[in-house]
């Protein structure tokens, strides 16, 4: 049986008990819950299910600080109008499946000052407007061992294996 199954099940008998169905009272069940199933781990066997869910959070709270960080640099640039540096650049993708990519472009777009503009006929490449580009390389590099690498990460369950130095 799935561990994420269970830990949704814990987490609905978590509310179900308190009657408060509310996000907040299910998030908490939802920790109980792996909390539970991590005390009792030896007994209902090994699981790939723990270090998934730290990739995953570990994600989050690393894509919540970029946000942060982004909206600070785009609050800055639009008042110091003379450091725009608007630039189109290209970044080779270690992301291959279509899931991947869409994943890659959709957290890319979400972050103020970027956007997807599209992804090269061969899917080795995905072109990204940046608002404020002085380095192009940095920000590729940037890129690629910050979030693209963290979401594969978190995809493939492991580590990704690079196809190319940036």
């Amino acid at each position: 049986m799935s561990y994420l199954f269970l830990n949704v099940a814990l987490a609905l008998v978590w509310a179900a008990l308190t009657g408060q169905f509310t996000p907040a009272n299910l998030l908490l069940g939802f920790v109980l819950g792996y909390l539970t199933l991590l005390a009792a781990r030896r007994a209902l066997g090994p699981s790939s299910y723990f270090q998934r869910m730290r990739q995953a959070v570990g994600f989050v709270v690393f894509f919540l600080w970029e946000l942060i960080r982004a909206n600070l640099r785009v609050a800055h640039d639009v008042l110091t109008p003379q450091r725009i540096q608007p630039r189109v650049i290209a970044v080779p993708l270690d992301a291959r499946t279509d899931a991947e990519i869409a994943a890659l472009a959709t957290c890319v777009s979400l972050t103020p000052g970027t956007l997807t503009l599209d992804v090269s006929n061969d899917r080795r490449e995905i072109y990204i407007h940046a608002m404020s580009c002085s380095d192009a390389e940095a920000t590729k590099r940037d890129l690629k061992r910050g979030l693209e690498r963290r979401l594969l990460e978190l995809m493939r369950g492991a580590p990704p294996q690079e196809d190319g130095a940036v």
